[in-house]
């Protein structure tokens, strides 16, 4: 049975296509609209003898006795699994899973999706406390997904300061990995993205042992020079150009505005050389975009019939959305940046956590409910975006300017706690780390929690049951 909880964006951007030399990888995590997350650390641990064992689907794995210390986002409860869905751990290794995407069904008729094979709910919990590098995450993903099968078809995007992997999941047993070239960036939504697969390449490309096999035995290329992932593994459907190929379009548009394309388009490139350097603000309005300066903006004033056209990126059921920004030459405590955005892209705002802190604010940690909690950070950002929504054109000023201002104090933030790690000693790093981390929350979460007052006030007198009254009556 082919199960497929979150559909996701995703972006990947190879460290010499960065304005200072950084990789970044990022993804809205999509589901539901109300579906608290929470932000935690893992700290390290040795156990011997441990399996993990999930709730969602049996899907059980002896884990290494030593995990690395990491930063992760699950949900507000467990009962379905965990769904630790992004982080960085200590050696500087990020990861994100996944982003959704689907198989056609002559590919799982010859490899069906195993039940309790591994999937979105187990892979960053079972995966990042064990690898250094990028590389590493590739390595041990594919085996367990060769050995133990997967239940889902998915794509896993990995980072190390060198280099940044995109994994995708195409059957039960077969996936393949391609490393984004570091002038280049790629950026996905629900479908295969991966495309031709160079087999005489192990720097630059990885695969399960029997791909080509499989494919060739069961004739499912239907390109004999071309081992075109994509094409033999993906869908090329009516919902694919409705759903999936705008948002690729979309941010190749931002990035690439001189190249013209349709965002109905079946062939869309899976990598692309921007046009100029990226920065992480520029991750950060990619996933918070919704068809901004075009006629299919659902907020904006084009046409009724193209408004709800295409799936914007920014939706109402964004959970969180992450940008992981690897710095090069800093001590990592400091220079890597969880990027955490808790509710809708553009209604909210990203949080910069050094990863390096040794635990999240309290606000962060909670709910353990589903129900809104006005001390949750995820319902204090959702709260604005209710407010904001039915009186968008009144509000959404306020809304910029909040973010705007947040923005510049997470800038002059990190770049204080930049100076003070070079005069610091190496130990004393963490709690520096902690404190800047801490900081950055404190500054939104009081930013939000005042807008939501003035809106909230504001929209008292808004009601459609209002009447202009003579005030001598």
């Amino acid at each position: 049975m082919e199960t497929n909880y979150s559909a996701c964006t995703s972006i990947l951007i190879g460290r010499n296509a960065t304005v200072d030399g950084s990789t970044i990888i990022g993804r809205n995590e999509d589901c539901k609209a109300a579906w608290p997350k929470r932000f935690i650390v893992h700290e390290q641990q040795r156990v011997a003898n441990r399996k993990f064992c999930s709730k969602a689907n049996g899907f059980q794995l002896a884990l290494p006795t030593v995990s690395a210390k990491y930063t992760a986002t699950p949900e507000w409860t467990s009962q379905d699994g965990l769904f630790e869905e992004d982080g960085i751990n200590e050696a500087g290794c990020a990861m994100s899973a996944t982003e959704s995407t689907y198989a056609n069904q002559q590919v799982l008729k010859f490899d069906p999706l195993v039940t309790d094979g591994i999937g979105e709910e187990a892979m960053v919990t079972v995966v990042l406390p064990y690898i250094k590098t990028a590389r590493e995450g590739v390595e041990r993903l594919g085996q367990i997904v060769s050995k133990y099968g997967a239940c889902e078809t998915n794509g896993i995007l990995f980072s190390d300061r060198q280099e940044v992997w995109y994994f995708e999941i195409g059957s039960g047993h077969h996936w393949v990995a391609q490393r984004i070239p570091d002038d280049c960036y790629a950026v996905v939504a629900n479908q295969m993205a991966i495309q031709t697969i160079d087999f005489s390449d192990h720097q630059n490309f990885a695969w399960s042992a029997q791909i080509v096999d499989f494919v060739n035995s069961h004739q499912l290329n239907q390109h004999k020079d071309n081992f075109n992932f994509r094409l033999i593994f993906g869908t090329q459907t009516s919902q694919d150009t409705s759903y999936n190929t705008p948002r690729v379009w979309d941010g190749q548009r931002q990035f690439n505005p001189e190249i013209i394309q349709e965002p109905t388009s079946q062939t869309l490139p899976f990598l692309r050389k921007s046009s100029r350097l990226l920065s992480v603000y520029d991750a950060q309005h990619f996933l918070s975009s919704h068809y901004q300066g075009t006629p299919y903006d659902p907020l904006g004033d084009g046409p009724a019939n193209q408004r709800h056209r295409f799936r914007p990126i920014s939706l109402a059921k964004t959970q969180e959305s992450h940008v992981l920004h690897l710095r090069p030459q800093l001590p990592a405590a400091v220079a890597n940046i969880h990027w955490l955005l808790m509710g809708v892209g553009a209604q909210s705002t990203y949080v910069p956590f050094f990863a390096g802190l040794t635990d999240t604010p309290r606000a962060y940690q909670i709910p353990v409910t589903a129900t809104y909690d006005s001390e949750s950070a995820y319902w204090t950002f959702k709260l604005v975006g209710v407010l904001v929504d039915p009186h968008y054109q009144q509000f959404y000023p306020q809304l910029v300017a909040v973010q705007n201002q947040l923005q510049t104090q997470f800038q002059n933030l990190i770049s204080e706690t930049d100076l003070k790690a070079q005069a610091i000693k190496p130990e004393q790093l963490a709690q520096l780390a902690t404190e800047a981390s801490h900081t950055a929350a404190q500054q939104a979460l009081t930013a939000y929690q005042s807008l939501a007052a003035r809106l909230i006030t504001t929209a008292t007198d808004l009601s459609p049951l209002n009447y202009q009254q003579d005030l001598n009556l």
